[in-house]
């Protein structure tokens, strides 16, 4: 579990146009690019050029516009689709292939020697049309597959000895971190090749499978800016960074730059028309507010108290609330000196009682509180005059 190790896959322009909002321009993809390649991730996936004409532009224009992070693309396994991908100068493909019951039946209709003789075909024309350029098979649908077939594609897939990364791909959010775990470990200790995580979060748990593969040896993650994908989406890029923070601070401070990440989420948002949801980690408006009498005490002492994630880190600011029922004296008296007042302990603990009472039978704002508290200030005045 090394960070030096670590990249992140972003699939804001890939996954994240799977979503029910998303329907991004040419320009759009340039500009949401051009953040994420701000922010530092090392790769950005787009949508296969197959997918349309326009994608097949759009790929062809970030593949080759000198951004830092790698431009990847991701494709069905097949001949037709890779041509497609190399023609427009991708630094790497990413191909994809089911392999459980369901999806085999349903889907490509192939037995799992099939999917191994195609993938080898598909694998060894992209090599042999260029060497140079990243591969990762990934098997679709990991997580509802049985291990011996599993074992079994990635170990033909490995012995081409052309493929940079194995992916595992948890397509429907079944997994659990442990079953995650298991199976990063399990192909780390068979194979040489990097170990990618697709993460989905129909159940709620792609941050934490993330993590559980990051620990388990995986060196690539997939994320998406708010977790835009198909159905609930993917892991969020927030998220994962949130949760990697906790691990290394300082390593993640140096690898990315982690004061551009509200912006990002900020344009990526706006394209989609949608606000950034107000519990989503970091970048929320209120991811950094304390509202608890006994939480603003404490985290105006110290405030590692309540927060394990410094907000200076990146480029933003707590919040104290003091407009409600439950403020309390520590938390007003940091307003009376952030407004330069004079007022003393028993003024500020009959303020503190009228706001908890008006607060219960009217919504107050922050400048009704600042309202009162210049009243009282008003009348200390006039008395010492």
């Amino acid at each position: 579990m090394l960070f030096n190790k670590l990249a992140i896959i972003d699939s804001t322009l890939r996954e994240g146009e799977q979503s029910c909002y998303a329907n991004f321009s040419s320009e759009d993809k340039i500009e949401i690019a051009k953040e994420l390649n701000a922010f530092g991730v090392e790769y950005i996936e787009v949508t296969s050029p197959c997918a349309s004409p326009q994608s097949y532009k759009d790929c062809h224009i970030l593949a080759n516009s000198g951004f830092n992070s790698k431009i990847l693309t991701h494709i069905r396994c097949n001949l037709d689709d890779a041509k497609k991908a190399l023609d427009t100068g991708v630094n790497g493909i990413n191909i994809f292939m089911a392999t459980s019951p369901l999806l085999r039946k349903f889907g490509h209709g192939k037995e799992i020697n099939q999917v191994i003789d195609l993938a080898s075909e598909v694998i060894s024309f992209i090599h042999q049309q260029s060497p140079e350029i990243e591969l990762r098979f990934s098997t679709e649908d990991s997580f509802r597959s049985s291990l011996p077939d599993l074992l079994k594609v990635y170990l033909a897939i490995a012995e081409l000895g052309v493929v940079n990364r194995l992916g595992i791909s948890d397509t429907v959010g079944v997994a659990t971190p442990q079953q995650v775990s298991q199976l990063v470990q399990t192909l780390h200790q068979c194979f040489s090749q990097d170990i990618e995580f697709h993460a989905h979060n129909d159940t709620g748990c792609a941050i934490a499978n993330s993590y559980a593969a990051f620990e388990a040896g995986a060196t690539h993650l997939d994320t998406s800016v708010l977790g835009i994908g198909e159905r609930n989406g993917i892991t969020p890029l927030a998220g994962l960074i949130a949760r990697l923070y906790t691990f290394d601070s300082e390593a993640l401070r140096n690898k990315y730059n982690l004061n551009n990440l509200l912006n990002l989420h900020q344009i990526v948002a706006n394209k989609l028309g949608v606000e950034i949801p107000l519990n989503h980690c970091l970048v929320s408006e209120h991811a950094f507010t304390h509202k608890a009498g006994v939480h603003t005490k404490a985290i105006l002492n110290n405030s590692n108290t309540y927060e394990q994630i410094s907000p200076t880190d990146f480029g933003l600011t707590r919040k104290v609330l003091i407009n409600h029922k439950l403020t309390g004296y520590h938390a007003l008296t940091h307003r009376v000196n952030e407004l330069g007042l004079e007022l003393d302990s028993t003024q500020i603990q009959v303020i503190t009682r009228e706001i908890k009472e008006l607060a219960e039978r009217k919504k107050l704002t922050l400048e009704n509180v600042d309202q009162i508290l210049l009243s009282y200030s008003n009348i200390s005045a006039r008395k010492v005059n």
